[in-house]
């Protein structure tokens, strides 16, 4: 006779992830539900599968936000996204994904099927599958309710050659939107703080917008990057480091809704500094900048694209930023970490 205590089907115990019983049935109640496919339907240790032909981009990333659910998205959908964007700003297009789950004990079960189903819902309308994974549970107090490790796969055509070190003086920097709206999200809802215009996570998949900047920037479009961590400030100052050039940024033409510039002022941040989940910065050839802009804006996502600097040969390695005051100041490196936990 089994010592076992009885399952409490509500929530995760440690025994979920034993390899037992119990880990095949929230395999088959929870995760096969949502992400089932004739690659993952199998239950083997790997994915097989046939790749179109083209160049493979590879990524993989961890998702540790809190709250796990947030004004805009939740943990599930911010991995999906996240994924896809990463291969997206290398130009590729997103084919196939792996999703393990690190699940605290005690996690109600609802919440946990409501992450695999934003999981699914966002994947399925990107065009992606989630090939394979895995489960592991750990301790109650040891996981902070869930992490998530993404990996994903990618085709790159052979004429897309996106990277910094192509980046040159007189290339211009364009950014799909408006600035800092997921960090502030985050924060805001984390301390319950009440806005008069809440502000929602930006969290998006890019691949869409990527594909009609190629299509109209050709051999244009130099480098992109989705500013998430450290912010567009972090990402500027890595393109200038790893192009050894300078950027000038124009403060007054980066745009920032009023609501999240309300509450920088009010929390004592920098929005230029904030992570974004749903955004891109490029840097384009000064002859393709019309054409790509056009572009992103005849898109969903790139409504609110902006040109917002220019490649400037020196001082090298670093950022400028002409302020809405008229001087000019250096944009450093994000130092230490601004908002803990927010992707």
């Amino acid at each position: 006779m089994s010592n076992s205590p009885r399952p409490d089907v509500k929530r995760v115990l440690l025994a979920h992830g034993s390899g037992g019983s119990l880990s095949r049935s929230l395999m088959e109640e929870v995760f096969l539900p949502s992400f089932t496919n004739p690659f993952l339907a199998p239950l083997n240790d790997q994915a097989v599968f046939t790749m179109p032909a083209g160049r493979l981009a590879f990524t993989t990333d961890s998702y540790v936000v809190n709250p796990i659910f947030f004004p805009g998205g939740d943990i599930g959908k911010l991995s999906v996204c996240g994924t896809i964007n990463d291969l997206a700003v290398g130009g590729a297009g997103p084919v196939y994904m792996s999703a393990s789950f690190i699940i605290e004990e005690g996690l109600p079960m609802d919440e946990l099927r409501r992450v695999t189903a934003s999981m699914s819902a966002t994947a399925k309308k990107a065009g992606v599958q989630i090939v394979t994974g895995d489960t592991k549970v750990v301790e109650r107090g040891k996981g902070d309710k869930l992490f998530i490790n993404t990996a994903g796969i990618g085709v790159l055509p052979d004429s897309v050659e996106l990277t910094p070190l192509r980046i040159a003086p007189g290339d211009k920097v364009i950014v799909s939107g408006t600035m800092g709206d997921h960090g502030i999200s985050i924060m805001t809802h984390r301390q319950g703080i009440r806005m008069d215009v809440p502000v929602e996570s930006d969290c998006a998949a890019l691949h869409g917008l990527v594909e009609m900047m190629l299509k109209a920037g050709s051999g244009g479009i130099k480098a992109m990057r989705d500013p998430t961590r450290g912010g567009l400030a972090t990402v500027m100052n890595e393109f200038a480091i790893s192009s050894n050039t300078a950027i000038s940024l124009i403060e007054d033409a980066i745009p920032v809704r009023d609501a999240v510039r309300g509450a920088c002022e009010l929390l004592g941040f920098d929005p230029l500094y904030l992570a974004n989940e749903g955004k891109l910065v490029a840097v384009v050839s000064p002859e393709y900048v019309e054409a790509v802009i056009a572009a992103m804006r005849a898109h969903p996502l790139g409504i609110d694209a902006a040109l917002i600097g220019t490649v400037i040969e020196k001082p090298k390695g670093r950022v400028l930023l002409e302020t809405s005051v008229g001087n000019t100041r250096i944009l450093d490196m994000l130092s230490g970490e601004q908002l803990p936990r927010i992707c």
